[in-house]
């Protein structure tokens, strides 16, 4: 696999050389575009919309347009000489609590790695003290011509990188949504019903179970048309929930919540060498056992507060 980045990761006065990986891998159906009732491909040209000839990249500046309609032109080199950084450094500059996060500052997942043999000592002590803190690091590095803030945290024996959207780009909903619910208030009964109806569904993450199902589909709408064959259409979404059925609705949804959870209970998982379990299964099991100050224990705290348990 080939890195998209490599530099150096500080923290204080301790530098390691990395490599940044792409953990994701996009599993998208992708299509050409063909003219209907042909096999001729489309394609995109370059072209002067006034004289209708395809322009070279070369040829190419950029322009930023004014109020007035007039045109700022920018050459390539000129962004290339104020591009932030054009350094190779991975700065972290605090740390703070991961569920501290709100999730829609997360954009991209990477892998971060040791670039070099001879550096994964520091490396590794780097990831266990995180993994030990149960902290993240926040991060600013440069990568394509644009910084980026990043959140560096442990994973599974090897440093994550969160590319985060800075608080600038995050839209204020009361703004964007001029018509929210604000106003509409739940009635008590109600209210209970929707909590039960959440605590009756909850369950553990467990991503492996679930799929991209419409990608699926369309590999098999791909199949099947290449066989000559039709494939059946998929079940219409249900109709929206009228007000005066909401309770009605709410108690239904409980009962089928507690029969789907108790059919698809599973029998108890032998018990675990607790040495043997990271940090965040650890987490997970005071989580479970309700054990107070969990958020501020190392690693080696919660295996004790656990055998005491």
């Amino acid at each position: 696999m080939r890195p998209v980045w490599s530099g150096s990761l500080s923290l204080g006065l301790v530098t390691v050389p990395v490599r940044l990986y792409s953990a994701v891998e996009d599993h998208t159906v992708h299509f050409r575009q063909f003219q209907r009732g042909t096999e001729d491909r489309i394609r995109y040209r370059r072209v002067n919309e006034r004289t209708g000839k395809e322009v070279g990249y070369e040829d190419i500046v950029k322009g930023y347009e004014l109020d007035s309609g007039e045109y700022v032109v920018v050459e390539p080199e000129e962004l290339d000489e104020i591009a932030p950084g054009r350094s190779k450094s991975l700065d972290i500059e605090s740390f703070v609590e991961l569920d501290a996060i709100d999730p829609m500052f997360f954009d991209k997942t990477y892998w971060l790695a040791p670039a070099k043999d001879e550096f994964e000592r520091p490396y590794a002590l780097l990831l266990e003290a995180m993994d030990s803190s149960g902290k993240a690091g926040i991060a600013k590095f440069v990568m394509r011509g644009r910084e980026y803030l990043a959140l560096v945290r442990s994973g599974d024996g090897v440093m994550v990188l969160n590319t985060l959207h800075f608080a600038a780009d995050l839209r204020d909903p009361a703004e964007q949504l001029p018509d929210l619910p604000g106003k509409a208030k739940a009635r008590g009964k109600e209210l209970d019903m929707a909590v039960n109806l959440i605590d009756a569904m909850s369950d553990d993450w467990r991503p492996e179970e679930y799929r991209d199902t419409y990608t699926d589909r369309v590999r098999e709408l791909i199949k099947a048309k290449k066989k000559g064959d039709t494939i059946t259409p998929a079940t219409e979404p249900g109709e929206p929930t009228k007000v005066v059925d909401l309770f009605e609705a709410l108690s239904k949804s409980v009962e089928s919540g507690k029969a789907k959870k108790k059919s698809g209970a599973k029998k108890p998982a032998a018990k675990k060498d607790l040495s043997s379990l990271s940090k965040a299964d650890l987490d997970k099991l005071a989580r479970e056992r309700d054990i107070k100050g969990r958020s501020k224990m190392t690693r080696a705290s919660l295996e004790k507060a656990l055998k005491a348990s």
